[in-house]
């Protein structure tokens, strides 16, 4: 039987580290934790309904928060930001603004700032973001996996693997395909390996897509 295990959950405290980092007492723990929630889902909607809509992506490799006594601050990681903050450069107040309202945090300070990534394909989000746009329009699942692969080996890793599950090009039976370029050493805890699962809402059904990057080892 297998024992599968999230590969970023597996590699907590060697090569992966907490996206969320703050403390709170066992009883007050769930309310942190749906705050956090609260906190990604606000900032995923914003920017999806601001942002150009020809791309289609949001471009969010990850979310870190951080929380103090009196201050939170939300660092975003986007492979595109010029996407975001080119029309209108008060972006970032108005989503500061929004999130506030969101928490309906008082006595506390939010703080939030967008980083830009080097080489955005290189992150398994904003791959799967593209596949997930890929397989909206109908493009051939394999012809989009090999797309991706493409996109990623642009981005100097070492290796990368691709699954996709569901009714794939529509078809009645549900089957899951997958491909794999370079090395992807799933059991190896030094292996630095970023990991994302993706739900797309296609017309014949939902599919799910996870995509494994092999980054480099420590």
């Amino acid at each position: 039987m297998g024992q599968k295990i999230n590969p970023l959950g597996f590699r907590l405290g060697t090569t992966q580290s907490h996206h969320s980092l703050w403390f709170a007492q066992p009883k007050k723990y769930s309310e942190g934790l749906e705050e956090d929630k609260k906190i990604r889902d606000c900032i995923k909607n914003y920017v999806q309904k601001n942002i150009r809509i020809s791309s289609g992506m949001e471009g969010i490799a990850r979310i870190e928060i951080q929380k103090r006594i009196d201050l939170i601050q939300i660092i975003i990681y986007m492979g595109f930001p010029k996407l975001l903050i080119e029309d209108k450069p008060g972006r970032v107040e108005e989503l500061q603004i929004n999130v506030k309202k969101e928490l309906n945090c008082v006595n506390r300070k939010l703080n939030i700032a967008i980083t830009r990534i080097s080489n955005p394909y290189g992150h398994p989000n904003i791959l799967a973001e593209f596949l997930a746009g890929q397989l909206k329009n109908r493009v051939s699942f394999r012809k989009a996996m090999k797309k991706a692969i493409e996109l990623t080996e642009q981005a100097n890793t070492k290796g990368i693997q691709v699954q996709i599950a569901g009714r794939i090009d529509g078809k009645e039976i549900a089957r899951v395909e997958w491909i794999r370029e370079g090395r992807v050493p799933l059991q190896t805890i030094e292996a630095k390996i970023d990991y994302c699962s993706y739900t797309v809402r296609t017309i014949y059904g939902v599919l799910g897509i996870k995509i494994w990057i092999f980054v480099d080892e420590e």
